[in-house]
């Protein structure tokens, strides 16, 4: 069986460019709709580019965190075609 946390790196390593989800989302389709704040927890340890955790937002439109800091997100986020 799986835990949360590889739950939650399967569901983000499968949004595609242009799109994301909000931390609730993830949190919901892993298992859990309350651990939203986990889900943050779980992605900031993240280094795997292969999961593209930048890609996950709060769920107020803001763009949450990022452990590469806030500036390298949005850089991604719009050379990946989504708008800031």
């Amino acid at each position: 069986m799986k835990s949360f946390s590889e739950k939650v790196y399967d569901i983000v390593r499968k949004i595609p460019k242009r799109k994301v989800l909000t931390y609730k989302e993830v949190a919901k389709s892993a298992g859990n709709e309350k651990a939203s704040r986990a889900v943050g927890n779980i992605l900031n340890k993240n280094f795997d580019s292969a999961i593209p955790c930048h890609r996950v937002v709060r769920s107020d439109g803001k763009l949450g965190g990022y452990n590469k800091g806030i500036e390298a997100k949005i850089k991604i986020l719009k050379k990946e075609g989504y708008k800031c």
